[in-house]
């Protein structure tokens, strides 16, 4: 019988090695705390590895096929023809509710660049107004020379 000194669980001993872990190199607390949360699922044996990660692919394949993840959000069919009717009517009046929004959104950034260019563009025809309102008239002959 093979029995692990160190056992998937929470004890003083497991503790001690994760907190010393995250001191030294904080992945190796990292792993201990994986251990220590889900070593149980694979006790130590690579078939038990193996059946987990077998497991998992077919959850994961099985949820991609029989089920769309769209918006964030997870839909699958509720049964009812005609709820699923409605909803896939919901979803499309939302979608196209969406897509008006962000047009709005589109035209009043566009709005509010528009409103930046012609505040620049005033501020720069202010500066160059005062820099050259206050430069000396060097060229025009009204200078008095000693």
């Amino acid at each position: 019988m093979h029995t692990a000194i160190i056992k998937p669980q929470w004890s003083p001993l497991t503790i001690a090695l994760m907190v010393l872990g995250f001191v030294i190199f904080w992945p190796l607390g990292l792993a201990m705390l994986a251990y220590i949360l889900w070593g149980e699922l694979f006790g130590g044996s690579s078939d038990k590895a193996e059946r987990f990660v077998s497991r998992s692919r077919a959850w994961a394949e099985n949820c991609s096929k029989g089920h769309a993840f769209r918006h964030g959000g997870y839909h699958s069919a509720s049964g009812n023809a005609a709820f699923d009717e409605y909803r896939a009517e919901q979803l499309k009046r939302l979608e196209e509710e969406r897509r008006r929004l962000d047009g709005e959104i589109h035209a009043f950034h566009e709005y509010m660049r528009n409103l930046r260019m012609a505040r620049d563009r005033e501020e720069f025809d202010r500066f160059m107004r005062d820099r050259n309102g206050n430069r000396p008239n060097y060229g025009d002959g009204s200078g008095t020379n000693a």
